[in-house]
């Protein structure tokens, strides 16, 4: 089955998630439409693995690393068609590693940028997350129990914050930067502790 995105996991949530796409006469290409006979609803996805050339879709000439904040990869990864032969790209064995890496030192820099953890706050986020992966082994209703505390802690301290740097005059620019998100939801983030 295919997703909409390779998401790549990260610590700046989806302001920064990152996938491989797809380059076409040096441009990225629309989506792709499935025709699934009439109706109003028709499926499409910009998945690079469905720019195979089947069924009347464009056919990939290379892949690039792409992040949803806009950010596009230079490095283009040409798509090795005679290796690939008539097979759907998501059966064939595509190396991502070039994207990742690219989209890895994107990630870096926005890290570079961004407020610095404390280091023992950090170590115990690091803590924190492997216990509850252990929880979740062991004990799932356990685990959901605990994350649903640790959202209610997160949402009552993050206004908190926000309203601090709100009150602070801090501006959504700052802010985004120093969350490595956007600046929509940087502003948000202000907006809302200015109301609340």
């Amino acid at each position: 089955m295919l997703v909409e995105w390779d998401w790549w996991t990260v610590e700046f949530g989806d302001a920064h998630a990152g996938a491989v796409g797809v380059l076409i006469g040096g441009g990225e290409p629309g989506p792709v439409y499935f025709d699934v006979g009439s109706g109003p609803d028709v499926p499409s996805t910009t998945h690079w693995s469905a720019y195979d050339g089947r069924h009347r879709r464009p056919r990939a000439e290379a892949l690039r690393a792409v992040c949803a904040c806009g950010w596009r990869g230079a490095a283009e990864y040409l798509l090795d068609w005679d290796a690939v032969g008539d097979r759907p790209l998501y059966e064939a064995d595509v190396d991502l590693t070039g994207p990742l890496a690219d989209w890895n030192a994107h990630l870096s820099l926005v890290r570079d940028k961004a407020a610095p953890l404390p280091e023992p706050l950090a170590a115990l986020l690091v803590e924190l997350t492997e216990r509850l992966t252990a929880t979740t082994e062991d004990a799932p209703l356990a685990a959901l129990r605990a994350v649903g505390v640790l959202e209610r802690i997160a949402t009552r301290v993050g206004r908190e914050a926000a309203r601090v740097l709100a009150e602070d005059g801090m501006s959504a620019e700052a802010v985004a930067t120093g969350l490595g998100t956007t600046h929509s939801k940087a502003l948000m983030l202000l907006l809302t502790a200015r109301d609340g």
